[in-house]
């Protein structure tokens, strides 16, 4: 129970730490200033159309993991999965190498279309979405292994399309599983420094998101990176509970 008490302590401690250091007069002010709601806004912006791209290609790819057998498939979960481990920065260097204007992808991407993704705002969807993605395929992949496949089956033995299958049996099967991996993968995308600030800089109005406002913050402005990382933290804590209470079914 001492070493268990202390673990906790562990992580109560910072985060009593910056209750305690709270301006909690001054929040609303804080908030209130140009250069923050921007950073918030694009924060929302960004990291909602990173959840939007992950539930967009990150579905598929669980399902093929899931259901499908194929050589070299647990050497594609452990890429797809990779990201979660990665320093975010060598995320950010990766991306550059794959997506810059010299990279492996990026330099066919501005000869034929004209398309530039560093230090730009759709930059920071792409850091983002490489990021959190993963949060999306797991949970996802979970789900669709934990469907039970003889209602699939017993929908299409009564002749239903594979997609009316998939759409009026499969998903509403893994909806729960769905909800829950994207909400951890939107609350992934807004919370991203590493990969952001490396791969699409941290230009106020385009790139600059919440996590590289505070950072900057935190030199001229302790009080407004301290109000700012409240937000963060209450995001992630709404998070966290509303998963554990909705979906994970836990007391």
């Amino acid at each position: 129970m001492l070493l268990a008490g202390v673990a906790a302590l562990f992580f109560v401690a910072p985060l009593t730490g910056l209750l305690w250091r709270t301006p909690w007069g001054e929040v609303s002010r804080q908030l209130a200033g140009s250069e923050v709601r921007q950073a918030l806004g694009l924060s929302i912006a960004c990291s909602l159309a990173a959840t939007a791209a992950s539930v967009l290609f990150g579905v598929p790819l669980a399902w093929v993991l899931a259901r499908a057998r194929f050589p070299g498939r647990r050497l594609l979960r452990a890429l797809t999965t990779l990201p979660m481990v990665l320093p975010p920065v060598v995320g950010g260097v990766a991306l550059l190498l794959a997506f810059g204007r010299a990279g492996l992808v990026g330099q066919w991407m501005e000869r034929w279309f004209g398309l530039s993704l560093p230090f730009t705002t759709a930059g920071v969807v792409v850091a983002e979405t490489f990021v959190a993605m993963p949060f999306l395929v797991i949970t996802a992949e979970a789900g669709f292994r934990g469907a039970d496949p003889r209602l699939e089956e017993a929908a299409r033995t009564l002749g239903a399309h594979p997609w009316t299958v998939f759409r009026r049996v499969t998903l509403p099967l893994v909806w729960p599983s769905l909800a829950a991996g994207s909400v951890l993968c939107w609350a992934r995308a807004i919370g991203e420094f590493g990969a952001t600030i490396t791969f699409a800089g941290n230009f106020p109005g385009r790139t600059q998101t919440t996590p590289l406002k505070v950072y900057l913050l935190l030199e001229t402005s302790p009080e407004a990176a301290i109000v700012l990382s409240l937000v963060l933290l209450v995001v992630s804590l709404a998070v966290l509970v509303g998963l554990r209470s909705r979906w994970l079914g836990s007391a």
